[in-house]
């Protein structure tokens, strides 16, 4: 689609913005158009508020491409939410990361699937009225945050020797220049409409991912519990969900096998944002088969202070052990030299094989969907489920020799690189398509194309 330049552009006035339409307005600060509330955080939530029902609680944790998970997000008592008005969420917000690995990290609040509010570290944007109307069109400056100008803003005014963050101030003084009211609807209709295009290509990639990963699953499960060999003499492991396995295996509790290691209690109050301080891995940083380092705290060390038992080593397995099931699968990882030095918080578990099991023959079997079944029927909390130490060490599992396992490991590297090469050209695609997407954002937001008559004829009526 060839799109048109406007008719006629002045300079904006603004350096890194060159020449604007015309008869857009500005420049103007975002702290005159746009309400901006932020928080330092909960003062003193624990995990063990969080319930089933109620209002919902936002971090960043919960965007992915601009939107919030719902479904993993914690929640807390209505008494929790009336505690303040300005961390209420209304339909329209835009919401944005201010400090930290995920600074400038947004999302949009589509519409809300009851109350809801923000968590640490977050900006809430909401246009304010002037002359009865509002100052600018919500999905349009959403847009526009999300353009390079916008993200170099924050980028190169983020303070701190060691853990950068924006100060409300800053963005405040932000100057945009933007075309009037109603042109912010019709460029926000159109880039809705050639978004949900784009986007649709990318769901089909995503599709092949889903089912790549589906294959995976496969993969491992039936090599874990089943062997190489299609021909070994099968026996009933007597465990209902697991079925049978090779005779010549054995089944035994993980304990048997595995040292398991549940975090220290450090106490919140001593967390530090400084990131020459040791990283501390907590729950929220345990991803499927990732560790996640967006939302960081820091402790710091003192000498003889006891910690030295909870520093976690390269190939660590690591569980996460409240709420360890999300829609991808099972929060565990393995810990790999970039992520040390790091230290256990409480409620995540490190697990570590001894000679008799191999730790990536381990790690496939917690992927392969079988911890699931074990703990489900224990699995305690009123709302939130929560494993402990002893599930993890009464977990079942199929053992074959040591020479088994390392061939068993072996082949499924092998299949996983197939799969990761279809994953990859997927992935390319993908990378592409949002690229597209950026570029069109950034054009039609800084009207370097007029996308006035572009629409369908239904959007622009």
């Amino acid at each position: 689609m060839k799109l048109p330049k406007y008719p006629t552009y002045r300079h904006s006035g603004l350096e890194w913005l060159g020449e604007t339409p015309a008869h857009w307005v500005g420049p103007s600060k975002l702290g005159t158009l746009s309400s901006l509330k932020g928080r330092l955080g909960w003062q003193g939530l624990k995990a063990e508020e969080y319930l089933a029902e109620g209002p919902y609680v936002v971090s960043s944790a919960h965007f992915l491409d601009y939107r919030i998970l719902w479904d993993e997000c914690p929640r807390v008592s209505q008494q929790r939410y009336d505690t303040d008005s300005n961390i209420q969420l209304a339909a329209e917000d835009i919401l944005l990361m201010k400090d930290g690995a995920a600074m400038g990290k947004l999302a949009f609040v589509e519409n809300l699937p009851g109350d809801a509010c923000l968590n640490s570290h977050l900006l809430l944007f909401r246009p304010l009225s002037i002359d009865g109307k509002p100052a600018y069109f919500p999905k349009f400056a959403f847009y526009f945050m999300q353009t390079g100008l916008f993200q170099e803003h924050i980028r190169i005014n983020g303070t701190g020797a060691t853990f950068l963050g924006i100060s409300q101030e800053a963005i405040a003084r932000y100057q945009v220049v933007w075309p009037p009211l109603s042109e912010q609807a019709s460029i926000a209709a159109f880039l809705d409409n050639e978004i949900v295009n784009i986007d649709t290509l990318i769901a089909e990639q995503e599709k092949l991912l889903v089912l790549l990963a589906e294959k995976r699953q496969a993969t491992i499960s039936h090599a874990v519990t089943r062997g190489l060999n299609p021909d070994a003499p099968m026996k009933d492991s007597g465990v209902a969900w697991l079925g049978e396995v090779p005779a010549h295996w054995t089944v035994r509790k993980a304990g048997y096998d595995c040292n398991v290691l549940s975090g220290f209690a450090f106490p919140s109050s001593g967390f530090s944002l400084d990131d020459s301080d040791v990283k501390l891995l907590r729950g929220v940083n345990v991803g499927v088969g990732t560790l996640r380092w967006d939302d960081i705290v820091y402790w710091n060390r003192a000498a003889n202070d006891g910690l030295d038992p909870f520093e976690l080593r390269p190939g660590d397995i690591v569980l996460g052990m409240d709420r360890p099931w999300i829609s991808e699968g099972l929060r565990v990882a393995r810990v790999s030299e970039d992520d040390i030095p790091c230290l256990l918080l409480q409620r995540v578990a490190a697990i570590r094989p001894g000679t008799e099991l191999n730790a990536d023959y381990l790690y496939f079997l917690f992927h392969a969907g079988y911890f699931f079944h074990h703990c489900s029927p224990e699995m305690t909390g009123v709302s939130v489920p929560h494993i402990s130490a002893e599930q993890i060490r009464s977990f079942v599992i199929p053992v074959p020799p040591v020479d088994e396992q390392s061939s068993i490991v072996a082949f499924v590297a092998t299949e996983y690189a197939k799969l990761d090469a279809l994953g990859g050209e997927a992935r390319r695609s993908i990378a592409l398509l949002k690229e597209r997407r950026s570029a069109l954002i950034a054009a039609a937001v800084t009207g370097k194309i007029d996308v006035r008559n572009a629409l369908p004829q239904e959007l622009a009526a």
